[in-house]
């Protein structure tokens, strides 16, 4: 698009001296495929006392941003591609404050994130990406208009501050990390769900076929926080079941409350997982699967890897 009469007269003057040296098309449609970014956050004023809780995830996160996660070291060609999601998503924001008549401050304007094992020297070197005072080890920071920082994972240093960082990270890293969730007090606020989220990984990667190195070293890594995951939601479910047993007064409370809460913790798993598998089912499904002895649920439990939609289930029932 020709915005002035000088982008004209620009656009003329370089088509004709470049038109000798090769092949000219001045105003190219440039066809950009739909974009996303992987997590786009936009914090909330009233929080922000809560952010603490996540470290240096918490600190990163007072701003706007977009996050970017890699598995493999993160290229040169990704890094551009993440910048360009960028500044695609700091138009829009300016396009909607034009729209609502207000002006886009500076400490609206979005950061972005680049996560990643390592990082190569020569691409730190190349983007001219250095450290900053007040962040730990791992934090590369482009120039400031550039609002843009990469994060080795792998050079982050090791205290609680960096685990929900170091979580997503590879080998012996992530190992560590998952090792330090565990040992979390169990009524942390954020062990619990990323227990969870973890488990549910682990679970999907077992689904797979033919996993290559690769996946098996990362579903390895999983089984621990899968476990303990899988237990401690059997035992919210056998001390659920216990205090149903005493509230009603019965003298085989005690074992019945236990078997109750064995199928309770076992339901609670099961649904979560089909919830995953299978997407949202119907109240009379799940008052199907409440409905199955704990036996019934177990293999519930082994059949539903192979499931593939909703059917698969309404099948197995």
């Amino acid at each position: 698009m020709t915005r002035t009469r000088h982008d004209l007269f620009a656009k003329q003057h370089l088509e004709s001296l470049l038109e000798p040296l090769g092949t000219v098309r001045s105003s190219r449609k440039v066809t950009s495929e739909t974009r996303e970014v992987d997590v786009w956050f936009v914090p909330n004023p009233k929080a922000q006392s809560t952010f603490n809780s996540l470290g240096i995830l918490g600190q990163m996160v007072r701003k706007h941003c977009a996050i970017e996660p890699f598995r493999n070291t993160v290229q040169p060609l990704e890094i551009y591609s993440c910048m360009g999601k960028l500044v695609d998503l700091t138009e829009e924001l300016q396009r909607q404050a034009k729209r609502e008549s207000k002006s886009l401050s500076k400490k609206e304007l979005p950061w972005l994130w680049i996560l990643s094992p390592t990082v190569s020297k020569p691409t730190i070197k190349g983007l001219r990406a250095e450290v900053e005072k007040g962040w730990p080890t791992g934090f590369y920071f482009l120039p400031p208009t550039l609002r843009t920082v990469l994060v080795a994972l792998h050079q982050l240093p090791v205290i609680e501050e960096t685990l929900w960082l170091r979580l997503v990270a590879r080998n012996g890293v992530q190992r560590q990390a998952i090792s330090e969730l565990l040992a979390l007090p169990a009524n942390h606020p954020m062990r619990q769900i990323t227990m969870e989220h973890l488990a549910v990984l682990q679970i999907n990667l077992n689904v797979r076929q033919n996993l290559n190195k690769d996946k098996r070293a990362l579903a390895m890594n999983l089984t621990p926080v899968y476990e303990q995951w899988r237990k401690e939601t059997l035992q919210e479910g056998r001390q659920e079941g216990r205090q149903e047993g005493r509230q009603e007064g019965r003298q085989e409370g005690r074992q019945e409350g236990i078997q109750l809460g064995l199928q309770q913790g076992e339901q609670s798993l099961i649904l979560r997982q089909l919830s995953r598998r299978v997407g949202v089912m119907s109240p009379d499904v799940i008052s199907q699967v409440e409905a199955l002895p704990l036996q019934r649920l177990e293999a519930l439990g082994e059949a539903l890897l192979d499931f593939a939609n909703a059917d698969d289930l309404m099948a197995w029932l």
